[in-house]
């Protein structure tokens, strides 16, 4: 009986030995922001022995998470921090670093709490000005932690930041060994550096569709189109047709461009620009065959304006985004000012999801222009990126183009757009064949030419009219052009103090992308409508007169 009892005795001991000492542990973590459990969450999922801390998440171990994912790997014996990211099916990187964990610095504090039944301690770090509360356990004899901070610690089971972000252990299980799916791999690893590794991993998690790398725009008889690359305009405007993949809706759309002088010492007018091709006639059509193929509008003053308003039979470009070089940025920075230190280059991002209707699994024609009359001209690359983002709704189901006035065609022949010099200004009738909810104007506008009494430097107010009633108006102007002073080597310096770039603007400064105005119209029937711009242009100043570039895409549901 003594005997049986001491047999008993003995098993309890090693249960509660083998309960106090686990050889590994499971644990689930939840994220809580400003006091609330954080719906729909992928749980935190740390396995972790004394060789090895595996962070991960539940979705990813369940073969449930979309590519690209993450996860850590603390390998103990060689005090390493590896991370593996999948990009792709039969694409994973990995990168490891033995400073990120020794070089951690905490202030250990008297705090004590309770949490899942085990009694933790306190410690505190601050990084990049966020307040880092972590709470850790040494009674299970094991480390961990659901992030690189405090792995060292002890088993970390909550992390509070700023008091209102909060990761915390909700669940521990007990294991004999972590599986060997989860554990390290065996094999040697083969590593690249920490920043190649953050690099590839970024651009993995969005489409990059490459349209122009390092392309001149300039203005020679010697510029010529190949197999891929057209170009207009005595080399001003440079085309390429892209294929454009199905955009899941929601998802952003970004255009970014770089841009260096190459020559060229002025500020000038850019654009980037798709071409419709959904009627008869199309911008191409000018570009291949010449200006004079192109529409006309009249509006009284005795011109006509080629390829700029929406007809029966004919689609204006839609215009991605506006933007202006600077003064000589990179070609003319041996140009020297006291305490000034010139950039490399301009690079212009502006987000266009409004226009994906205009792009969705269409090969379309993709342009750029920079009006410019030198020889060495301007260096462009230009992107498109596609960014996923399946829980927002499309920002418009139809994206219409109204209007451009940009004389792109300049140097082929395309008049400026001097039309709002009549009362009349700009006046475009067109036809929907649905109605359109919360419809929208996608506005760009900009003032140019004349000297000091000039638009360019004179502001002036935009009227929009819809239907006969004025929908918006507004007097578009920049005064924050000095903020690019450092993009403008080549521009002139003033005995006031200025230099010729710091000057405000209608709604433009060298150096700068344009934002488009969303004007809000309402409900539209299916029908005709007329949209009108008035503006009160300046009168010609000697040899120069004053003019506008306006665009109008109409968006909506």
């Amino acid at each position: 009986m003594k005997y049986l009892f001491f047999l008993i005795l003995l098993a309890f001991s090693t249960l509660s030995f083998a309960q106090k000492n686990p050889k590994a542990l499971k644990i689930t973590y939840l994220k809580s922001s400003n006091g609330k459990l954080i719906e729909g969450q992928d749980p935190i999922i740390v396995f972790a022995d004394n060789s090895q801390t595996v962070i991960s998440t539940q979705d990813i171990i369940a073969g449930k998470s979309n590519l690209p994912f993450e996860k850590s790997i603390v390998d103990r014996k060689s005090t390493n921090y590896i991370q593996s990211a999948k990009l792709a099916i039969k694409n994973e990187i990995f990168t490891s670093d033995s400073t990120s964990i020794a070089k951690q610095n905490f202030e250990f504090l008297n705090e004590t709490k309770i949490i899942l039944g085990y009694k933790c301690k306190k410690a505190k770090t601050i990084i990049n000005s966020n307040t880092i509360e972590i709470w850790y356990t040494n009674d299970l004899k094991i480390k961990g932690a659901p992030t690189v901070l405090g792995q060292n610690l002890g088993l970390v089971l909550e992390m509070n930041r700023n008091n209102n972000f909060v990761i915390s252990a909700s669940k521990i299980e007990k294991l004999k060994v972590i599986p060997e799916n989860i554990s390290l791999p065996k094999s040697n690893l083969k590593t690249i550096d920490l920043l190649t590794y953050r690099d590839l991993l970024w651009k993995s998690r969005f489409t990059t569709i490459k349209i122009f790398e390092n392309e001149i725009i300039n203005f020679s008889d010697q510029s010529k189109s190949n197999d891929s690359i057209f170009r207009f305009g005595n080399g001003t405007i440079i085309v390429k047709k892209v294929k454009i993949p199905r955009i899941s809706a929601g998802s952003q759309i970004y255009v970014d461009l770089t841009e260096q002088s190459n020559g060229d010492a002025y500020d000038r007018t850019g654009s980037v620009f798709l071409i419709p091709m959904d009627r008869k006639i199309s911008f191409l059509d000018g570009l291949q065959k010449g200006i004079k193929e192109l529409p006309a509008y009249e509006n009284g003053n005795g011109k006509s304006y080629l390829g700029m308003v929406r007809t029966e039979n004919y689609s204006p470009l839609i215009e991605l985004m506006r933007f202006f070089t600077p003064f000589g940025i990179k070609q003319y920075n041996y140009l020297e000012l006291k305490d000034k230190t010139w950039q490399e280059s301009v690079s212009y991002r502006q987000e266009i999801s409004e226009l994906v209707p205009a792009l969705d699994n269409q090969e379309v024609y993709i342009g750029t222009f920079i009006g410019n009359y030198d020889k060495g001209g301007h260096k462009i690359s230009l992107n498109l990126t596609i960014h996923k983002e399946e829980k927002q709704e499309a920002k418009s189901k139809i994206a219409l183009p109204i209007f451009n006035s940009t004389n792109v065609m300049e140097m082929a022949g395309q008049d400026y757009a001097t039309l709002f010099n009549s009362e009349k200004g700009l006046e475009v009738t067109f036809n929907l064949d649905k109605d359109v909810k919360n419809a929208k104007l996608r506005y760009i506008t900009t003032g140019h030419g004349g000297w000091e009494n000039g638009d360019e430097f004179l502001p002036k107010k935009n009227t929009i009219i819809l239907d006969g009633k004025e929908a918006f108006s507004f007097v578009p102007w920049r005064t924050d052009c000095g903020s690019y002073r450092l993009y403008n080597p080549a521009s002139g310096n003033f005995t006031n103090g200025l230099s010729s770039s710091d000057y405000s603007r209608s709604n433009w400064c060298p150096g700068m992308a344009t934002n488009p105005n969303y004007i809000y119209l309402g409900d539209l029937k299916a029908g005709k409508h007329t949209i009108s711009v008035t503006i009160p242009q300046g009168e010609p100043e000697g040899g120069s007169f004053s003019f506008w570039n306006v665009s109008g895409v109409l968006i909506g549901e």
